[in-house]
């Protein structure tokens, strides 16, 4: 009566050391590549910077990213403010640090969410082949074939500007990049001889799947997260400017540039400071994917 207990024990702990060694071989490789390469050293350390300040925009932020003072409006950046004053009087670096909370969550939702979704229907593309395999593709290959911002443009102005809804644009946009890169490895780790071994002791597709092909396609993964995490905040930006983004007065980079572009010849500093958070993130972004990309194939190091 006490043997099933201990045998489930045991398969937790076994599954739990199993876990342990896969991270820590990662984590590893990760701290090697970046070692290597230590610009990637540089684009992590400012992208956590960056989302350390929006995290802690309401207690570092001068003033309310929504109070009015019409008396202060479109002043250059001084003492008081910074980065100068909108056309509502509204404090610019205020706006910016709020504005990062916004757009790196609508940023982090959306990828996080395709890089699960994408990567579950690559593996099972991949996994199972044949009819499956072919449905499956063809229509991420018709989700390709529309370029990400105006599948996201399509999106959002069906279902209306809101936070939730832009998520959903932006992850519909990045899940076939995801399935594809999911995909390819999926069809290689499934033919090699832990694979056959798998089946041939009757483990279930679900476990060969998700304990043994998973950890072994996650590295290509998470590449392609950090690329297009970038991608998918300048999706947000580019929505924003056109009137697609969150509804103002809610404080988004893409609509700061927005505003800030119709007063673009007396008040340059409304456009530029947003501008300049965009490029400093998505520059970091890249120089974190250069390090990954090192990890996960050191052959491609040095490629464009």
């Amino acid at each position: 009566m006490s043997t099933p207990p201990i045998s489930a024990g045991r398969r937790r702990a076994s599954r739990a050391t199993y876990w342990r060694l896969a991270l820590a071989t990662v984590g590893s490789g990760l701290y090697k590549a970046f070692n290597a390469n230590k610009t990637s050293w540089i684009g992590l350390a400012v992208f956590l910077v960056v989302a350390l300040l929006a995290i802690l925009a309401p207690v570092i932020a001068p003033y309310d990213p929504l109070q009015q003072n019409i008396l202060y409006r479109l002043k250059p950046p001084s003492e008081a403010h910074w980065f100068g004053t909108d056309y509502y009087g509204r404090d610019t670096l205020s706006r910016i640090l709020w504005g990062a909370r916004i757009s790196l969550t609508i940023g982090l939702l959306a990828i996080g969410s395709a890089m699960v979704i994408g990567t579950l229907i690559g593996m099972i593309a991949g996994y199972f082949g044949g009819r499956t395999d072919l449905i499956i593709m063809q229509v991420m290959d018709v989700l390709l074939a529309f370029p990400s911002l105006i599948l996201g443009l399509i999106v959002v102005a069906m279902l209306g500007p809101s936070i939730a809804n832009l998520v959903i644009a932006i992850a519909l946009t990045a899940i076939p990049p995801f399935s594809r890169i999911a995909r390819a490895p999926t069809i290689a780790v499934k033919n090699r001889e832990f694979i056959e071994a798998g089946h041939a002791l009757g483990y279930s597709h679900t476990r060969l799947m998700f304990r043994h092909i998973l950890p072994n396609i996650a590295p290509e993964v998470l590449v392609m997260g950090s690329l297009w995490l970038a991608t998918a905040i300048r999706v947000e930006a580019s929505l924003a400017f056109i009137g697609l983004g969150v509804n103002p007065p809610t404080a988004t980079w893409g609509g700061m540039i927005r505003e800030g572009f119709e007063n673009i010849l007396d008040s340059f500093w409304l456009a530029l400071f947003p501008s300049l958070a965009i490029l400093i993130v998505v520059f970091a972004l890249n120089l974190l994917g250069d390090g990954l990309r090192d990890a996960v194939d050191p052959r491609l190091k040095g490629e464009q």
